[in-house]
């Protein structure tokens, strides 16, 4: 227990490390915590119709029989849409009610009609129940308290629990945008590896996969890559071209690619079996 005290106080001092220095959210004009749901959108959309990786194989052999899925931290469904053909009943849960109607629309269109429950994981788990397959992508980086929030995936998993998560914490990608516009040196921490060392030590027989996505289009121009990347680095929106210009310099913005945190990167896939 004291290691795993000790490996649980690391992972929430590492994310603190992560929060904007006050004086720069001050002089913001928008809020940095910008959520382009476009890019969650055309990201679904386009696993849907073509699934593919580690996650969504090892999601596939735990539906081998069809059955009900929970995705947790859900978005707009690119984890669980693409699961459609083998899901049985669909529940999504994600704090973003707008992001709900995204993945509502797309699950209806494929033959599903979900419960969908707004709220912050483990706060709502109470409202939903056990599913034979639990999801939750890209998520981790954001909760401070990982075992509660890991314990109630656990606890409402018939078969399988499927996490995935980047090797290095999302927002590295912009460590040296913020070294260029503010002079800021930013964390490096956690990693995915800090996660696997706290599911030995709660006692879960995690496996995992060590692999890279394809980098994909997840934003259709620079321009609009360029915005939501300034919101992000708290500068005013006539500094957009400033932005988009370093883009290009760090190849950060090479074919429009990624959302700095979750494509073209190295993934890791982990899943453990379920309790419910």
């Amino acid at each position: 227990m004291a290691a795993l005290a000790e490996l649980l106080r690391q992972w929430r001092s590492d994310l603190a490390a992560w929060a904007i220095p006050e004086h720069i959210t001050a002089a913001a004009p928008e809020s940095p915590w910008v959520l382009p749901r476009q890019v969650f959108a055309r990201r679904a959309d386009r696993l849907r119709q073509a699934p593919s990786g580690p996650s969504y194989q090892r999601e596939i052999e735990a539906l081998h029989q069809p059955g009900s899925v929970l995705d947790v931290g859900a978005g707009a469904g690119a984890a669980c849409l693409p699961l459609a053909p083998r899901t049985t009943a669909l529940t999504a849960v994600d704090s973003d009610r707008e992001m709900l109607t995204l993945l509502a629309e797309r699950a209806r269109a494929a033959g599903l009609d979900p419960q969908v429950v707004t709220g912050r994981w483990p706060d709502v788990a109470g409202q939903v129940g056990p599913a034979d397959l639990v999801t939750c992508h890209n998520v981790l980086y954001n909760v401070p308290s990982l075992v509660p929030f890991i314990e109630a995936l656990t606890r409402h998993a018939r078969r399988r629990v499927v996490v995935e998560l980047t090797a290095a914490h999302p927002l590295t990608a912009l460590n040296p945008l913020w070294l260029l516009f503010h002079g800021l040196t930013r964390p490096e921490g956690p990693t995915a590896a800090d996660v696997l060392a706290i599911l030995d030590a709660m006692g879960l027989r995690a496996r995992h996969t060590e692999w890279n996505r394809p980098g994909e289009a997840d934003y259709t121009t620079l321009s609009e890559l360029a915005e939501v990347t300034r919101r992000r680095l708290c500068l005013p929106p006539e500094r957009t071209d400033e932005v988009a210009a370093a883009l290009r310099d760090t190849g950060l913005g090479q074919r429009q690619a990624a959302d700095l945190g979750t494509s073209g990167r190295a993934v890791v896939t982990i899943w453990w079996e379920g309790s419910a």
